[in-house]
């Protein structure tokens, strides 16, 4: 084959979308599930429309999307980066990759996981190796003040090692992580909208984190074949100590998170409700769940000393499984049945609504909070009446994002589209309506979408401006480069009555959830204050080799373009501890440093200091050199650390 045809065969080839939609559909189909054999609704505007793949490509020819040389972008998008272990953030509407944030992971760019610093951050075995260097990031959010961001926190969860790692806004890095006890899979994430029980703090105080996978409990070699002795916990996290304040035993495995604005609940969207531990067992049911957490009364419960603790944990833990739950007087928990294997939970920007997605059933269910809090107050017989509607969507609807217009947009993954529902009138429809217009648009993406989001989608003053697709698959549409492709994430103009594609741009798989932040809520710092690091070295009078037996440290500074030591002596053996300052005060002045052989490489910024800890094992010469692009001068900018026999 040619390369002429070769390349025609990847870009204009439509089999392979066939062949995703046809095998995704038969995999569901031998589950023996009848719920997605419902017919997808009409695209509208008929063929050729604006919902078409030929009418959205009309349409996004004439509206390109151009961030032009020397201008920024308007938004943040702040994207998790799955099993890479990492964050992201990406400018919209450029699609441009900004910065990578190690979290979970070793990056020996900035030095994370090798400097002590960060290694006391992710966590060290005795022998002051990390506990873990992999880890798995799945859902994004920020921090709260009166319903929107305020810029000051993010936080990321890792799903493999079931920890939560919060993001400073004004560095864009991590500062703490901490880890989740009895629990794995810690999956879902999501910070509260303000104080659950001090009603005069309008800010985020807590972040909620929900755990997929039930254990025994504890999990210490007991109960192992007893699956109806498994249970999960939803914990709560502070959110200025990050440390964990409770947690709750529920029924079924948890998938994402949401919040209330008022900040009286938080939500989980559930699967596996049978408690099952294979895949053939967690099917029976004919309906999953949405547990809805009463934050207060779990806090009062726990002051009231209505707790337990599991293992060797010191977290109180109070009981919300649905059996001890059963009088909505007392209950700490709600359980609001909706269809199988539902994924994810959204908040609508007006409070009112939690929706979750179908999966399975070609379906969001519409769930009005109003009627869940009347349950709580024992004014509702059967918490199923709390969904208002349930539209029929299309095939394998995954994730929500609102415009702040009324208009929620849904990813279908099976059937590779986005698409534009109107919220009042798929209400309307439930109660009866059939002349009620729920769905408004669908456009193609390219191919089976998973996350999907809105600009200032997650708060209470969306701008119904952009939606961002985060596909899965990416078949046909970049250079390829061997057998692992690249992904897809694909902005979506929703200003108008019509979705436009305006763009696709990459991302390294896998990212998951993300969250698309206005640019002028965030305030970054361009220079660290030298005096929040207690061991900085702050002029060259300061720098030095102290020795203490076998242990050398060594106070070295930057400034370009030379280190204040020109070299230094050790002996073989000798534990160094090398602290580096950089005293420079220029915005984007960085400097690195590196020692070959020694798996030593880190990045300090202006002002800040950064230390290292090794065993010189290897006599002889080593050049230790700044890594960073600094000056003029880079390449001469050297030290030499001279190990002795």
């Amino acid at each position: 084959m040619s390369s002429e045809t070769g390349n025609a065969d990847r870009t204009n080839n439509q089999g392979r979308r066939k062949f995703l939609e046809t095998t995704a559909l038969a995999g569901v189909a031998t589950a023996g599930f009848g719920l997605l054999t419902a017919c997808a609704p009409k695209e509208p505007g008929g063929k050729g429309g604006a919902g078409s793949a030929t009418g959205a490509a009309a349409a996004s020819a004439g509206k390109a999307v151009e961030v032009t040389p020397g201008k920024l972008d308007d938004y943040y998008l702040l994207s998790s980066g799955g099993h890479s272990g990492e964050m992201r953030i990406y400018g919209v509407p450029s699609g441009r990759t900004i910065k990578r944030i190690p979290v979970f992971n070793i990056d020996p760019m900035v030095g994370w996981g090798i400097t002590n610093e960060s290694k006391a951050i992710i966590g060290t075995k005795p022998s002051g190796e990390l506990r873990y260097w992999t880890g798995d990031t799945h859902h994004v959010h920020g921090s709260y003040e009166d319903g929107t961001y305020d810029g000051k926190y993010f936080w990321v969860n890792d799903k493999l090692h079931s920890r939560v790692a919060r993001i400073r806004g004004d560095t864009f890095e991590c500062d703490r992580i901490t880890d989740i006890p009895n629990v794995q899979g810690q999956h879902g994430l999501f910070p509260d909208k303000r104080d659950p029980v001090k009603r005069d703090i309008n800010r985020t105080t807590r972040v909620f984190a929900g755990a997929e996978f039930a254990l025994p409990l504890p999990n210490d070699g007991r109960d192992m074949d007893s699956p109806e002795k498994y249970g999960c916990l939803f914990t709560c996290l502070d959110a200025e100590t990050m440390q964990v304040r409770w947690q709750c035993q529920v029924d079924g495995n948890m998938d994402l998170v949401a919040t209330s604005y008022d900040g009286k609940y938080a939500a989980s969207n559930q699967y596996n409700v049978e408690g099952g531990a294979h895949y053939e067992d967690m099917m029976s049911a004919e309906h999953d769940a949405c547990v809805f957490f009463d934050v207060a009364r779990i806090e009062a419960a726990i002051a009231a000393g209505r707790t337990f603790t599991i293992g060797d944990s010191k977290v109180p833990v109070v009981d919300g499984r649905k059996a001890a739950n059963a009088d909505p007087a007392t209950a700490l928990t709600c359980y609001v049945p909706i269809p199988k294997n539902p994924h994810g939970v959204n908040a609508s920007p007006d409070g009112k609504y939690f929706v979750c997605s179908g999966k399975l059933s070609p379906t969001c269910s519409v769930i009005d909070l109003s009627q869940v809090e009347k349950w709580f107050a024992g004014q509702l017989g059967n918490p199923r009446e709390a969904v208002i509607a349930e539209p029929n969507l299309g095939l394998g609807p995954l994730h929500t994002g609102f415009d702040g217009r009324g208009n929620a947009y849904t990813t279908l993954f099976l059937d590779s589209k986005i698409v534009k529902w109107n919220i009042d009138a798929a209400i309307a429809q439930f109660k009866g309506d059939n002349k009620a217009k729920v769905v408004l648009d669908s456009v193609d993406v390219h191919y089976q979408p998973g996350h999907g989001y809105t600009s200032m989608g997650e708060t209470k003053n969306p701008d119904g401006k952009y939606f961002n697709s985060g596909n899965k698959f990416s078949k046909d549409r970049f250079l390829p480069v061997g057998p692992l492709h690249v992904e897809t994430e694909q902005l979506i103009d929703i200003s108008g009555d019509k979705m436009v594609l305006l763009h696709d741009h990459t991302a390294y798989p896998e990212p998951h959830d993300a969250i698309i932040v206005r640019a002028d809520v965030i305030k970054t710092r361009q220079v660290y204050n030298i005096d929040e690091f207690p061991n900085a070295t702050k002029s060259d009078k300061e720098a030095g080799i102290e020795r203490n037996g076998n242990r050398v440290h060594i106070r070295m500074t930057s400034q370009a373009p030379a280190f204040s030591m020109r070299e230094f002596t050790v002996r073989k053996g000798d534990i160094v501890t090398l602290t580096l300052t950089n005293l420079d005060k220029v915005e984007d002045l960085t400097h690195g440093f590196g020692i070959p052989h020694y798996n030593i490489n880190f990045i300090v910024n202006p002002q800040e200091t950064k230390s290292v800890t090794f065993v010189a094992d290897k006599p002889g010469v080593y050049w230790c050199y700044c890594t960073h692009f600094c000056h003029a001068l880079h390449l001469e900018m050297r030290s030499r650390m001279i190990v002795t026999g």
